[in-house]
């Protein structure tokens, strides 16, 4: 059985969505490879993925920090 290394740097700017090419905010480490989600995939493919991965980064609460929330 070969160790799998799990990456858990931030993600950048440079970090992109595999669907749609969005900054991606979420890491999703598989048996086989990785995938990066934006934050409206990660959500919409969770139920895909959450079963199979080895782990999730999950930083789309920068989401908020990096372009805040509209004041009401």
């Amino acid at each position: 059985m070969t160790a799998t290394t799990t990456t858990t740097e931030p993600l950048t700017a440079a970090d992109r969505c595999d669907r749609c090419g969005a900054q991606a905010y979420v890491r999703v480490v598989l048996p086989t490879g990785e995938l990066l989600f934006c934050g409206h995939h990660a959500r919409a493919h969770a139920d895909a993925y959450t079963g199979v991965a080895t782990h999730v980064q999950d930083e789309t609460d920068r989401l908020l920090a990096e372009h805040g929330a509209g004041t009401v």
